[in-house]
């Protein structure tokens, strides 16, 4: 708790309020942030006991200011477990968020689509996730003032958020899926027979990131929406290899829509 409270110090220097929205913007996504308003951008480097992100991407810095009205502050860029970063840094950001006062989160991140009936491009609102890291965020000493030692997570995606983000969708006549992500530790890409099982477990989406960061914001007592981009289909649907620059070349694309449909969330997101 001392090392987010040093964290949080450190970027209420920067700032003159204090946000309560967050945003986790994954792989190509972290274009968000270039919308927002008066912006002050504080390299991860800068800020006390905070990781690096070290993958093409991901930017590497925390975007504070205005987006549609609302004040955010953004993570533009993320930290991976396959990184080689424990768990603990992983979702230390979320620890910052929460200490700086912040109540709600949107997590996005760039998934490979398991669904077949899902295709590259697509808009994946995350209903509900399954931790396939072998490992838990909260594994170890609990601090009560964080949060329980075995929080609920039976509503770990904000059932009133998602529904905010239908009638968004609705409104501006942007297709999105519904479905449930996969947790992977990465860095490789799944094997077809990965696929079969995790599409027999019942994940729609998988990918390398999400879920510890929602693990920690439920443990918070944050609300959280997550929103994936279905980058490219998961391996075994369609004879292609999988690579980082598909997913890359896939976010640029949907990066109209993305933009449109995230912005008008923050701007009439539920209180």
């Amino acid at each position: 708790m001392t090392n987010a409270v040093e964290a949080k110090d450190y970027i209420l220097k920067q700032v003159d309020q204090a946000p309560k929205i967050g945003l986790i913007l994954g792989s190509g996504l972290g274009v968000l942030a270039e919308d927002i308003e008066n912006p002050i951008a504080i390299p991860y480097q800068d800020i006390p006991h905070f990781p690096v992100s070290t993958v093409s991407g991901h930017k590497g810095q925390l975007v504070i200011g205005t987006l549609e009205g609302q004040l955010v502050v953004a993570m533009q860029g993320r930290f991976h477990f396959y990184e080689g970063y424990q768990m603990e840094q992983v979702t230390f950001p979320i620890r910052v968020m929460k200490a700086l006062g912040v109540e709600q989160i949107i997590v996005t991140n760039a998934a490979g689509g398991i669904n077949e009936s899902f295709k590259p491009g697509h808009l994946m609102l995350i209903e509900d996730h399954i931790n396939n890291f072998g490992t838990n965020p909260l594994i170890g000493k609990n601090e009560e003032e964080l949060g329980p030692r075995f929080p609920d997570m039976s509503e770990a995606y904000s059932k009133r958020l998602l529904q905010h983000a239908k009638q968004v969708a609705d409104s501006l006549n942007i297709q999105v899926q519904q479905g449930v992500y996969v947790g992977n530790t990465g860095p490789s890409y799944e094997t077809g027979s990965e696929v079969k099982m995790l599409r027999k477990w019942g994940g729609d989406a998988v990918g390398m990131s999400t879920v510890p960061e929602v693990i920690v914001a439920n443990h918070a007592g944050l609300e959280v929406l997550g929103i994936s981009c279905i980058s490219n289909m998961a391996a075994g649907i369609l004879d292609q290899p999988l690579t980082h620059e598909e997913v890359m070349e896939t976010t640029e694309q949907v990066k109209e829509d993305f933009l449109r449909f995230m912005k008008e969330i923050i701007r009439t997101l539920p209180v």
